[in-house]
């Protein structure tokens, strides 16, 4: 009988350990952990919206020289890839045959004036007919015309430059014979200065845009707007600025693609015909521009472009936006984030949508030089 008291007051105090056991391992949990996450906290300032497009540099003008006689070249007198100035004489062709013809025109004018003037004198007297009169005056015109081609294929025979610019290789030798109307130019004559940049732009592109400047969303860039700038193929930046002169009226349907020409001053000759360049057109100013770092824009499955934020209640929130242009290291958002948004660029890979954290300055996000020209560009305006 005793044995039982025994046996009860072991299994209490066996419970009493367990339970007091129990309460230190709830103890000894650690607290719930918080990701945390770094933040740049979004404003809005203007942007002068700008477009890059290849271009390839054409002439301002194109002269082919022809010869507009026929005859021999005697004599080349210009160098090639130089500049020559309008009226400049190029070539000679053998100028003989044709001071004979006009030696002749003229001998043979000098024939038939004379009679000419005598027979208006004795038509007033009636001392002659009309019809010898008629004839005196025909002979006296058509020799005049004869002498007017003479002198002008004498002229011809000294082959001038049609208007200023770099003349290229020739394409006859001394000895060599020409014809008048001849398929092949003896050389050609591009002006360089002013020089054409022709580049492309699609036609969605341009749509949008005028429809942003339509609509108030994109603000003229004043007398900038038509103002192009250029980089070389070498990365360099070209010295002087141009101007959007027009755009085609049509879209190529096999490419959609507009094709729009800037003038440029090209006074050390540093363009070329045929070069690939880069051109800048200022477009117009975002008055309310978002530039959002891409390291905290993403890419969904569905190829959206999506951005992860910090709400009121320290929750992430997904947000699909739209990306419209990248600038420097930053994306240009038209859509999907405001002013004050908390924009998560460190982190994201322990995050999810709607788990609470803890957010801190980013340490991931720099100020390029893309960003400081239109803060600056926006300060100035």
């Amino acid at each position: 009988m005793q044995k039982k008291p025994a046996l009860v007051a072991l299994a209490t105090v066996i419970l009493a350990m367990l339970f007091l056991g129990g309460c230190k391992q709830e103890a000894a949990a650690p607290p719930k952990q918080v990701p945390q996450v770094g933040i740049i906290t979004l404003e809005a300032q203007p942007y002068t919206l700008t477009r890059e497009l290849p271009g390839r540099t054409a002439p301002y003008r194109v002269a082919e020289v022809r010869p507009q006689v026929n005859g021999i070249i005697l004599k080349r007198m210009f160098t090639q890839g130089t500049d020559v100035k309008e009226g400049q004489q190029l070539y000679l062709i053998n100028p003989a045959p044709y001071e004979a013809a006009y030696l002749e025109a003229k001998a043979n004018l000098a024939a038939t004036k004379p009679l000419s003037d005598r027979y208006a004198q004795l038509i007033k007297d009636q001392a002659v007919s009309r019809q010898d009169y008629d004839q005196a005056k025909a002979a006296t015109l058509q020799a005049e015309a004869k002498l007017k081609r003479a002198e002008i294929d004498l002229v011809y025979t000294k082959v001038l430059a049609p208007i200023s610019g770099r003349i290229g290789r020739t394409a006859i030798t001394e000895g060599a014979l020409v014809t008048n109307g001849q398929a092949e130019p003896l050389a050609t004559i591009n002006q360089l200065d002013p020089i054409y940049v022709d580049v492309t732009q699609a036609a969605r592109e341009l749509i949008t845009l005028r429809r942003d400047l339509a609509s108030g969303r994109l603000e003229k860039a004043g007398e900038n707007a038509a103002k192009v700038s250029l980089t070389l193929e070498d990365g360099s930046e070209y010295l002087y600025e141009g101007k959007l002169e027009f755009s085609e009226v049509s879209v190529d349907p096999s490419t959609g693609m507009v094709t729009l020409r800037a003038l440029f001053p090209n006074p050390d000759k540093i363009l070329l015909p045929g070069m690939f360049v880069h051109a800048r057109l200022l477009s117009g100013v975002k008055n309310s521009a978002i530039l959002a770092p891409q390291q905290g824009i993403t890419r969904n499955l569905k190829g959206e472009a999506v951005a992860m934020l910090v709400n009121a209640e320290n929750k992430v929130e997904q947000r699909v936006v739209k990306a419209e242009l990248a600038v420097g290291n930053r994306w240009l958002v038209s859509e999907g984030l405001n002013p004050g948004d908390r924009l998560i660029t460190e982190g994201l890979q322990f995050i999810r949508p709607g788990v609470e954290v803890k957010a801190v300055p980013a340490t991931n996000v720099g100020q390029g030089p893309q960003e400081a020209t239109a803060q600056r560009q926006g300060q100035e305006g």
